[in-house]
C-alpha cells in the first residue's frame, strides 16, 4: 500500500498566542471517519463521557494538553493523545501519533517514542 500524505488539521492550545490563527475545537470526516479534535479534554475522570457528550457523532476524539500519550476505548468512542515530542512530562520519551484511516474505519493507532 503507497502512503499518501495526509492533511493537516490543527487546533488552537493554552499557550498559543494571538498570532496563532485556529479553531478551539474541530469536527471533520476523513476518510468517512467521524473525528473531533480538542486542546484541554479535562480531568482524566469523566474523560470519554465528556468527550462523547462534546463530541456525539465522533468515533475517534484527538487531543493533547497533557503531553501524556493515551490511547482508549469504551462507549463506541476512541480517545488519543499522541503525547508531545518536546515536553514528556514524566514520560520516558517524548512521543508522536500516527493515525491511519480507510474506508471510514481506524485501521491504526499507534503512540511512537522518539527521543
Amino acid at each position: 500500500m503507497a502512503l499518501r500524505p495526509a492533511p493537516v488539521h490543527v487546533v488552537k492550545g493554552n499557550n498559543d498566542g494571538p498570532d496563532v490563527e485556529a479553531p478551539q475545537t474541530l469536527e471533520l470526516t476523513l476518510e468517512g471517519l467521524r473525528i473531533g479534535m480538542i486542546h484541554d479534554s479535562g480531568p482524566a475522570k469523566g474523560r470519554l463521557a465528556r468527550l462523547r457528550r462534546r463530541f456525539p457523532e465522533a468515533a475517534l476524539v484527538v487531543f493533547g494538553h497533557s503531553h501524556i500519550p493515551l490511547d482508549e476505548s469504551g462507549d463506541g468512542l476512541r480517545i488519543f493523545n499522541p503525547g508531545s515530542p518536546t515536553d514528556r512530562r514524566r514520560r520516558p520519551h517524548g512521543t508522536l501519533g500516527l493515525l491511519t484511516v480507510e474506508n471510514g474505519v481506524l485501521t491504526r493507532a499507534e503512540i511512537v517514542p522518539v527521543t
